[in-house]
């Protein structure tokens, strides 16, 4: 059976584009069958409790919200200080 450390070494160097022998193709899908088996079963359990879509909907819309003021700030920030980098130029000419 391939630990964990060495399963995860053979998905980087995988992921890398690093050539692995047949064994380590072999030992790498077995790992990635194991860890598909786990996930499977988590999000089995999961399932169990019933998401509450209007909640979530709502959470979505209020950081949507959130997300248009915050950028709405930074665009007028980035204004008020191009604003001021002109004002410290003309200063500077003076």
């Amino acid at each position: 059976m391939l630990s964990d450390e060495m399963g995860r070494q053979l998905h980087h160097r995988s992921t890398i584009g690093e050539p692995l022998t047949n064994s380590e193709k072999e030992q790498l899908d077995a790992w990635y069958a194991k860890h598909d088996a786990i996930e499977s079963k988590l999000l089995g359990n999961n399932m169990d409790s019933q998401i509450d879509l209007t909640t979530l909907q709502t959470q979505i819309e209020a950081s949507l919200s959130q997300l248009t003021f915050v950028t709405q700030r930074i665009q007028q920030i980035s204004k008020e200080n191009d604003d001021l980098r002109q004002d410290i130029g003309l200063l500077r000419k003076v």
